[in-house]
């Protein structure tokens, strides 16, 4: 076992490395490994041992890495904010020149002007302006005489977190040859700390805690999940009017750790993620996560009650009035003036995460009762649809997906947006050389404003960041509730699977990875070029690529939680059984102690890090002081 955790940790570490490219990246992955995907930091109240280590890794984390760049003795010091860089620009030429620059991020955008930099005021003496500059992303420097003159030259480079830097614009020879290079004045914050931290997170402490999670695992007495019933695959009830199965009931652990992971995932990023920009925007994986495992859930739920006798009419009423509540928990949690004032009801946000939860999950749920079996085990094994069961059995919903889909794929390249080519899925702003810049989202954006009102919708999109657009989207819009839907649609297939082949183990890990593989190659013909540039919204290919990393991970745990039983899925067991609990507590109470406080330095990721580790843990925290209660939150 430590073996296999230790090259978890080791190759974990070492991919997201070279994804780190800010200047802590490093020791942010080992750190965030240490915390948030390993148990140490969750059960340290029970391992003085473990507490220790992980206070070291927080200490090595916070103290170790230096609070800025060393600067040489001829560059004044400037305090910079997180994600920034000193420039200064020094121009040897005889006229001004002007400076401009362009995320390499931001597909086909405009260059977006930096200052202007006066000739020099006599030979020997450059002129110098200093600037700061981004460091999240790779930009490009331009160089010229006025904005729409030829280039002197063009400079691509990556500039790190509080480094210091020079960029000289001169004439090489008397020919007029402009030369333009970057010298590094003062390093960036230093991020070799990585094999040190990792090295104090000793990973025996690791395997005396997963030891003590896994000898821990005892039967629970099921409880009635929210959505669903998760992971339930026989359910003993006595208000039915039959008696009840002599199966013993059985949970797949799995599946709530599975839901658990998507949860912490969501809780960390939405607190912020340490402030760095690899983590920001990255809630669609977790939400998108979380609604396929709710599909899962959903089949095996359904199949659970019918068997004990539960009407197809009632398991209806029970749907709509779950989706019901959802809905309008989430629009309560989305809009939080209740806590500072009326509500106003001009500017009240429609769409949301728990509101496109409840649409997927009303929708799904239907399609399931019309078309759930309630005995597997009588199927004709001779039937020439027999290898495909888990498909052919449910075409009706099949059908109704694919026309939704046929939907979505009409209004998204057929439906006329006023200012905007037909069928545009840009980001607008500044992308596409500033062509279309009120045509965020394009069909999608324009649906969700005709219908919705601006001034109901998310206001603050994160195409802003890069795009500079000024047009209000939301990420949750209607448009992209049907993708949505097909996600879920996606863990309920996932559910047939289990449910068909109960106890064949073999049978579906490989029918998992062979949809990993279906829904893996249709991204290679789906727009991509355009999509990973602006993925802030539920595109199909986007769902079909999450979709296979989904089956794949369903694989990873559901092997070493219920086959293997090597890990009990602690800590994220918990939240993913309390799951509703954990969402709208993070929400409601996100701007209270313990799960916020005033920082000494509001610029340090370091301190965003520490804070927004903290506060997931103690959510996880709570979650199973919950279980351990036996007190869980269902609608």
């Amino acid at each position: 076992m430590t073996t296999l955790i230790s090259s978890v940790f080791t190759i974990g570490c070492g991919l997201l490395q070279k994804r780190c490219r800010d200047t802590v990246g490093s020791g942010v992955v080992v750190f965030l490994f240490c915390f948030v995907f390993s148990p140490v930091y969750f059960f340290f109240l029970y391992h003085l041992n473990a507490f220790a280590n992980c206070f070291a890794c927080m200490h090595a984390f916070l103290f170790l890495i230096p609070a800025g760049p060393h600067h040489h003795h001829h560059h004044k010091y400037t305090a910079l904010k997180m994600d920034v860089a000193s420039l200064t620009v020094n121009n040897e030429l005889v006229t001004d020149v002007v400076v401009s620059w362009k995320s390499e991020h931001c597909y086909k955008c405009l260059f977006q002007q930096l200052g202007v930099v006066p000739a020099w005021p006599g030979p020997g003496v450059p002129s110098a302006v200093d600037f700061t500059v981004n460091t999240q992303h790779g930009i490009t420097l331009q160089v010229n005489s006025s904005p729409s003159s030829v280039d002197f030259c063009s400079v691509p480079f990556h500039f790190g977190e509080h480094g210091n830097y020079s960029l000289w614009v001169k004439n090489l020879t008397d020919s007029g040859i402009i030369s333009c290079s970057m010298v590094t004045d003062a390093d960036p914050v230093n991020n070799s700390h990585y094999c040190l931290i990792y090295v104090l997170c000793r990973l025996d402490a690791v395997k005396s805690i997963l030891f003590r999670l896994g000898s821990s695992m005892e039967t629970e007495r099921l409880i009635n999940s929210e959505l669903g019933s998760p992971g339930r695959i026989v359910e003993t009830v006595t208000d039915n009017i039959l008696p009840p199965l002599p199966t013993p009931s059985k949970r797949l652990r799995s599946l709530d750790t599975f839901r658990g992971i998507s949860l912490v995932i969501m809780v960390f990023v939405n607190y912020g993620g340490g402030r760095y920009w690899f983590f920001r925007h990255e809630s669609w994986n977790g939400e998108i996560m979380f609604v396929f495992i709710m599909g899962t859930s959903i089949a095996l739920s359904v199949n659970s009650l019918l068997r004990v006798g539960t009407s197809r009419c009632s398991l209806l009423w029970k749907t709509v009035w779950r989706s019901l509540q959802l809905f309008i928990i989430g629009v309560l949690i989305i809009n939080p003036n209740y806590c500072q004032g009326p509500l106003s009801w001009y500017n009240l946000r429609i769409p949301g995460v728990l509101q496109r939860l409840a649409w997927s999950y009303l929708v799904v749920a239907c399609l399931n009762l019309l078309v759930a079996r309630v005995h597997m085990d009588n199927l004709p094994s001779s039937a020439w649809w027999y290898p495909a069961r888990e498909i052919l059995l449910y075409w009706p919903a099949w059908l109704c997906m694919l026309l939704l889909e046929m939907i979505w794929l009409c209004l998204t390249f057929l439906l006329p947006v006023p200012g905007c080519p037909t069928g545009y899925l840009g980001p607008g702003g500044i992308g596409d050389m500033g062509l279309y810049p009120n045509c965020t989202g394009g069909a999608a954006g324009y649906i969700d404003r005709w219908l919705l009102g601006e001034s109901h919708i998310y206001q603050t999109p994160s195409s802003r960041v890069i795009y500079a657009t000024h047009v209000p989207f939301d990420p949750e819009g209607v448009l992209g509730s049907i993708n949505s839907i097909f996600m879920t649609f996606l863990g309920l297939q996932a559910g047939y699977i289990i449910l068909h082949y109960k106890d064949l183990h073999s049978k579906i890990m490989s029918r998992f990875l062979i949809w990993g593989l279906i829904l893996r190659y249709p991204v290679t013909f789906l727009y991509i070029n355009i999509l990973l540039h602006f993925c802030s919204r539920m595109s199909l290919s986007y769902v079909t690529t999450l979709a296979c990393f989904a089956f794949v991970m369903l694989v990873l745990v559901y092997y070493t939680v219920d086959v293997k039983k090597w890990w009990s899925g602690a800590p994220f067991y918990y939240p993913g059984m309390n799951s509703i609990l954990v969402y709208v507590g993070h929400e409601v109470f996100e701007e209270y102690f313990p799960f916020r406080w005033q920082m000494i330095n509001s610029q340090s990721h370091a301190e965003h890090l520490t804070q927004n580790l903290v506060a997931t843990s103690c959510w996880v925290f709570i979650s199973y002081v919950l279980y351990r209660k036996k007190i869980f939150w269902k609608i």
